[in-house]
């Protein structure tokens, strides 16, 4: 008999240690909601990069940065995004961060796969490492790709309102202006040594997460290192699998993300869009009584009236239909929001039949 699968459920909130693909490949397929990988960069360093006071730079150097070569690096993409895919839900997203160095060779592989581009996000570092040999631009930026499993698909999450509620009420842009993870943030070794070369700034993940994922949602991190995406998971009431090979930073990660306390439900309710409010016709506002049969709507310049007819259609003077096909009728347009543009009296101001449909609305919630 052959091995039978665990089920999704019982990796929850769990680091696996081992190598990624065959831990991917362990995992049962179409089971997460969502991926963010941060794999190796293959950042191909030449020599030791020293400061102009000589003294030395952490860069990465790594030995699970070191590639043989390009045909290595793309095989192991290759690997690596496969398995991710049978892992992914079909109606899930990934999203891949990489430098200059790799992005564009990930990028090709992501199209080769089938993926379906939905964004390239640029995270502008407000404060970058400088170019301390003065030979190139300072490097100021990361690039991450947001991809769908397929063309075809249209159930993905994207909130849309929490965005614009993030960015002060303007539609969020795809170059984010975040700062690098330093300061307390930076987690430590024992002797002081930044505990892993590339951890990412929880405020990048906390956009990530909040952008493309709704509380209890699943999110796979198959290049976990030190916990960022768990430690973000948890304080937004997601569940996370971490998969990471090195020992040291899954004791860092697992210290890490115990210390987190996870944010109240009611706390992390997001604004929903227009378009995930439940459906209300506007013959229920008449059913209601909070519009009489016979009540005159007018437009917010009371150039044009119509009445409203017990079955919830309005009538004007030449034609009857919908409170959408009144207004655009009386205005000579081809559409128009009927639920915008009618008003009805109440003691003398002009109110929005839309704030009937909000009061039905918020009985429903």
């Amino acid at each position: 008999m052959g091995v039978v699968a665990k089920p999704i459920t019982h990796y929850f909130d769990q680091i696996i240690e081992g190598d990624c693909i065959a831990s991917l490949n362990a995992l049962p397929a179409n089971s997460v909601d969502v991926i963010f990988a941060d794999p190796p960069y293959n950042l191909q360093l030449e020599g030791e990069l020293t400061r102009p006071d000589q003294s030395r730079v952490d860069a990465v150097d790594d030995a699970w940065d070191q590639f043989s070569s390009f045909a290595e690096y793309d095989r192991f993409t290759r690997a690596w995004l496969t398995a991710a895919r049978r892992v992914l839900k079909d109606s899930g997203t990934l999203w891949v961060i990489g430098s200059y160095h790799n992005i564009f060779r990930v990028g090709t592989m992501l199209q080769d796969l089938k993926f379906w581009m939905l964004n390239d996000i640029v995270w502008r570092k407000s404060n970058p490492m400088p170019n301390f040999r003065g030979r190139r631009f300072t490097n100021a930026h990361e690039t991450m790709i947001w991809c769908a499993k397929s063309r075809e698909q249209k159930g993905y999450t994207f909130n849309y309102e929490a965005m614009k509620a993030l960015n002060d009420d303007v539609q969020m842009r795809s170059d984010w202006v975040i700062p690098i993870c330093n300061g307390n943030e930076r987690l430590k070794d024992g002797k002081g040594a930044k505990a892993h070369p590339t951890q990412k700034p929880e405020a990048l993940l906390h956009r990530v997460l909040m952008a493309s994922t709704k509380p209890g949602d699943v999110i796979l991190d198959p290049f976990f290192g030190t916990g960022t995406t768990g430690a973000v998971a948890k304080k937004l009431g997601r569940r996370f699998i971490g998969l990471e090979r090195d020992k040291g930073y899954i004791k860092v990660a697992r210290e890490r993300i115990a210390r987190i306390n996870p944010s109240a439900p009611e706390d992390l309710e997001i604004k929903k869009s227009k378009k995930e409010e439940p459906r209300v016709p506007f013959g229920l506002v008449v059913e209601r009584g909070l519009l009489e049969p016979g009540t005159v709507l007018v437009d917010p310049a009371r150039r044009y009236a119509a009445r409203v007819r017990a079955d919830g259609t309005l009538v004007c003077k030449d034609a009857t239909g919908s409170i959408h096909q009144i207004a655009a009728h009386v205005q000579g347009l081809p559409a128009c929001n009927g639920w915008t543009y009618w008003h009805f009296d109440a003691q003398g101001k002009l109110k929005s039949i839309d704030l009937l449909r909000q009061q039905i609305r918020a009985e429903m919630h």
